[in-house]
């Protein structure tokens, strides 16, 4: 599998992913469903949105491993939330070094949605290659 990631605007080198992202020579391609903080049982989260950003994305990394991808690979990542302030407030200390330490540069979409959920505040949508 061969990466390229483009971003033809300064300022997008400050926005933790890329304008666009081509793959070639892929091997396999993992659609992940959203994925949030639910706990093993099944049972959502009630924690504030940091909290579950970091079990969704415990919840997230799992998912691609045991599927046997892994989360350097992600080359879309959409994010939901019911606050897209709240997350920018509260949640880029998680998010930032999720993507910089797995060495993920993707294509990207952040929305804020009415509701998920229960409980739940923020939700991740990836997609993988290898």
């Amino acid at each position: 599998m061969e990466k390229q990631s483009f971003d033809p605007w300064v300022w997008g080198k400050n926005t933790n992913s890329a304008q666009a992202v081509e793959v070639t020579n892929v091997k396999g391609t993992l659609y992940c469903s959203g994925q949030v903080a639910i706990d093993e049982n099944g049972m959502p989260s009630s924690e504030d949105m940091r909290s579950q950003l970091i079990q969704t994305i415990k919840n997230l990394e799992k998912l691609i491993s045991e599927s046997g991808y892994e989360s350097k690979n992600i080359v879309r990542l959409n994010v939901y939330t019911t606050s897209v302030n709240d997350f920018f407030n509260t949640c880029m200390d998680v998010y930032v070094p999720f993507l910089k330490t797995n060495g993920i540069e993707q294509a990207t979409t952040l929305l804020e949605i009415k509701g998920l959920f229960a409980t739940l505040t923020v939700e991740l949508e990836a997609t993988v290659v290898k």
